[in-house]
């Protein structure tokens, strides 16, 4: 897609440090209480449900973004979901499809950070159907009970990307969720 975020050196940076930080807390010991209740909300056996609103840029115009998405912890900390997103109010329309997986370090109380993979389906009115593949890093921050607010960055890679069509064939960008879990 034509989307390019600008990343500073900083936010790579950071983005790097989150990764190192969320690896040493996910493989230090942790005293081993009840395995649901240390998990909470990311305990085998929850669900996810995600509203995503905002913008985007592709294709030299401003889109409106909006999308739901749903995951399912198959172990305690890891779920695999499936998002959808709609990107209106620009030519061509876009509808993205992404299947991922992800771990959340649920053993920090206040503050789980999490790492991810997904694959991307997208679909471009007129254009050829584009492939990607990703991962994302970042945190949540309990907001409630239930509720966790999310910031992270996304590394995407497009397959068969044609750089005549696409101004990048990869991005790197912010996220930003509001999370409830059940």
């Amino acid at each position: 897609m034509n989307a390019k975020p600008v990343v500073s050196s900083a936010t790579k940076t950071v983005t790097a440090w989150l990764i190192v930080a969320a690896l040493a807390i996910g493989f230090s010991p942790v005293a081993q209480a009840n395995a649901a209740e240390v998990a909470g909300s990311f305990s085998q056996g929850r669900s996810r449900l995600s509203i995503v609103g905002g913008s985007g840029y592709a294709f030299n115009e401003t889109y409106f973004v909006l999308g739901v998405g749903a995951s399912y912890y198959l172990l305690d900390g890891f779920n695999a979901g499936l998002d959808v997103e709609w990107w209106s109010s620009g030519d061509p329309r876009i509808v993205k499809v992404s299947p991922s997986v992800q771990y959340v370090f649920y053993q920090v109380p206040s503050m789980a950070p999490y790492l991810g993979a997904f694959y991307r389906r997208s679909y471009v009115e007129d254009l050829q159907d584009l492939g990607s593949a990703g991962g994302r890093a970042g945190v949540y921050i309990t907001a409630g009970r239930n509720t966790y607010f999310g910031v992270g960055m996304v590394y995407e890679s497009y397959f068969d990307c044609n750089e005549s069509t696409y101004a990048s064939c990869s991005d790197s960008y912010p996220e930003v969720s509001v999370t409830v879990a059940f």
